[in-house]
């Protein structure tokens, strides 16, 4: 977690959090407030902060939870736009969420009508995941009616919600065991005006590829029959880590051949032995042995040496395109051994595979030195 992010949770946005309250309670003690928020808050992490907030607000409000989450709810700002995505600002709303969560299990009409207020300012993505665990039923029929709601937030909400894997949060096991219900609920999204809803749909699809595959392959053939222009953006970006994995399946889905006809030759490595810091260069031709155009998604897989002496591949992307009929091109890539926060480079003999349509093509080896 970055060292920057967590301090969005600082005595400013406390602050600021007690005075949204304070007009809507006449009993209200920002100043108690602020202290209980303030004590350890320094040693927490980023969802470790926002939970010792949701837990201030708690003790400063009344042991009714309807009534206190009127209270929050008449405390929040402005409904956000319609523009793609909300940026870093609604994170503020963070402990909002987890209040919810923790406190609101026990009341579920008032949980819902304050997440659905909360999701058109910040996201309830996360506090949304303990009603679909404690009340699956009337949970999701609550999403089947939010699937149509006039506002994307609110639709947004009903995908990004219900993802099976959904980072920073916990997994919902029912849904990665049977995503049948999941599907159910992504088949009225999926022809939704907006990019933002459609990234969520694309990420809870891809979410599912990852437990049941051949699923996520056949939702997507069906959803590229006669599809929009939004719907082929969705297919395309739920397949990505399928596509990435050369799954044949998917890779079809996406009109790529699955036997695509051609050789390779005239492979250059430079240089052949790379310091650490430094960088790999190669190129390599590509000859069609087609009698017709072949449209064709190049990657290549670096199989870096990992800690323990054994290699593993990381897929990178190179080029789409149409290799016509005797075509004849020249593909150029390049590899960093810098050190990233991501991955660590290390000395040893590493390996490059071209990956055309799915299909493993060995480049050869290349050793890195110190």
């Amino acid at each position: 977690m970055p060292e920057k992010l967590k301090h969005l949770f600082n005595e400013g946005v406390v602050r600021s959090i007690a005075a949204d309250i304070s007009p809507h309670y006449q009993q209200f003690d920002g100043a108690r407030f602020v202290a209980d928020c303030m004590d350890g808050l320094e040693d927490l992490e980023l969802t470790q902060r926002a939970m010792h907030i949701a837990v201030a607000i708690q003790k400063s409000l009344t042991n009714d939870f309807a009534t206190s989450s009127r209270i929050i709810e008449a405390s929040l700002g402005p409904e956000l736009g319609d523009g793609d995505g909300c940026g870093m600002e609604p994170l503020r709303y963070w402990p909002h969420m987890f209040y919810v969560a923790r406190d609101g299990l026990g009341d579920f009409e008032a949980s819902m009508r304050f997440q659905y207020e909360l999701t058109k300012r910040s996201t309830a993505e996360g506090s949304i995941r303990a009603f679909i665990e404690e009340y699956p039923e009337r949970t999701y029929e609550r999403l089947l009616g939010w699937s149509s709601d006039p506002n994307m937030h609110v639709r947004r909400l009903v995908s990004e919600g219900t993802r099976p894997r959904l980072p920073w949060a916990s997994r919902l096991r029912a849904f990665q065991e049977d995503p049948a219900p999941v599907i159910r609920l992504l088949e009225l999204l999926k022809d939704d005006p907006e990019r933002y809803v459609q990234r969520s749909v694309a990420n809870n699809l891809n979410d599912i590829a990852k437990d049941h595959p051949s699923a996520a392959v056949e939702v997507c053939r069906r959803w590229s029959i006669e599809a929009t222009p939004g719907r082929k953006w969705i297919v395309r970006h739920a397949l990505r880590s399928l596509v990435k994995q050369g799954n044949r399946e998917a890779l079809e889905v996406m009109g790529y051949a699955s036997s695509p006809l051609l050789t390779i030759k005239d492979v250059l490595f430079t240089p052949t032995q790379v310091a650490l810091g430094g960088k790999l260069r190669f190129s390599l031709g590509l000859v069609s042995e087609s009698d017709h155009d072949q449209r064709l998604l190049i990657d290549y897989a670096v199989h870096f040496v990992k800690a323990n002496g054994k290699r593993a591949p990381k897929v990178f992307k190179l080029r789409e395109l149409v290799l016509p009929t005797g075509g004849d091109i020249i593909l150029e890539g390049s590899v960093s051994f810098a050190e990233m926060s991501t991955r660590k480079p290390r000395t040893g003999v590493h390996r490059i595979d071209l990956l055309v349509n799915g299909v493993s093509h060995d480049l050869g080896e290349f050793e890195v030195i110190p």
